[in-house]
């Protein structure tokens, strides 16, 4: 949900609707989502959370150069998750490319659109829903 290195942050859960923005969290190196109310809690995004951009969306490798993604929407998802010490969330774009949280150039609004569809345990044998599939399959965005 929200990536390991923010175990040091205070987190809450994304709701619909509301405009998070980019932003380094105080004491960490790591770019992630916060409130425009509160920029020092996290929030954070479950797979397949789809967000709508402000702007075309904008990241870095924090040293040389910036670039643009011609999409304003996107999907969150999870990159490379079975690698340990190593970020994982990421922004998937229509066009299947992918840009880590991480690398996403602060001051950015986005729009929690959609939630993923979660059903609690008790209701599986009672209700037949269809449950939409959080699995975000990312191919990588080239570099350089």
């Amino acid at each position: 949900m929200c990536d390991y290195s923010l175990h040091a942050v205070a987190t809450r859960p994304a709701e619909v609707g509301e405009t998070i923005v980019t932003t380094t969290f105080r004491g960490t190196s790591t770019r992630g989502f916060a409130s425009e109310a509160d920029l020092s809690v996290a929030v954070c995004l479950l797979p397949g959370t789809e967000l709508a951009f402000a702007d075309n969306v904008r990241y870095d490798n924090r040293w040389i150069w910036t670039r643009t993604v011609n999409s304003r929407v996107g999907k969150f998802g999870k990159i490379d998750p079975h690698i340990p010490d190593r970020h994982h969330d990421a922004i998937e774009f229509p066009d299947g490319k992918y840009v880590l949280v991480t690398q996403l150039v602060e001051g950015q609004r986005a729009t929690v659109l959609q939630l993923p569809v979660t059903q609690p345990l008790g209701e599986r044998e009672h209700k037949p829903q269809i449950v939409a599939d959080t699995r975000s399959t990312i191919t990588r965005l080239p570099i350089g």
